[in-house]
């Protein structure tokens, strides 16, 4: 079962790092914010095996075929770089630095949770094999992550709010 939790946390930590920059950044709007919040996603596209098994891709596309690449550095790049061919060339270097710093943030998170092993995933996959040691601060399925997002997000567009009444 997809942890709806986690997806959330992932999604509104994006809202808040990208948010954060556009206090600090004035060329940064709403579409980058948008692009800081699917780059933080963007590893979990991976979970698109829950609805298209790797079995049955690997039939229809006749090679073989895996969908747990996405969720590491090499994943990770290689989403962004789709991503920044879908936009304008002026815009790509500056979506594709946005995408991959929301993705970064998804990955610090995840290897903030703790595993059964003890280990996280290969993140740096294809560089290393490496597995680092899981920080252990919460499970994928732990909703209080999600609680602290969502108020750091309301609490960020609230500052925003207040920043756009004061001028």
């Amino acid at each position: 079962m997809i942890a709806v939790a986690d997806v959330l946390t992932h999604v509104l930590a994006g809202y808040v790092l990208g948010m954060v920059l556009a206090f600090r950044y004035d060329w940064m709007g709403p579409a980058h914010v948008t692009i800081v919040m699917v780059g933080a996603l963007a590893p979990d596209f991976v979970k698109a095996e829950i609805f298209l098994p790797d079995g049955l891709m690997q039939y229809l596309l006749g090679i073989p075929f895996s969908w747990a690449p996405l969720h590491t550095l090499g994943g990770t790049i290689l989403l962004g770089l789709l991503t920044a061919l879908l936009l304008a060339p002026e815009y790509r270097r500056q979506a594709f630095a946005l995408f991959l710093l929301g993705a970064a943030s998804h990955h610090v998170l995840d290897i903030a949770l703790i595993t059964p092993s003890g280990q996280a995933y290969a993140v740096f996959w294809p560089l290393l094999d490496y597995r680092p040691p899981a920080g252990g601060l919460y499970l994928s399925s732990d909703r209080w992550p999600a609680l602290v997002a969502g108020l750091a997000s309301v609490t960020v567009w609230a500052l925003h709010r207040y920043r756009d009444a004061q001028g």
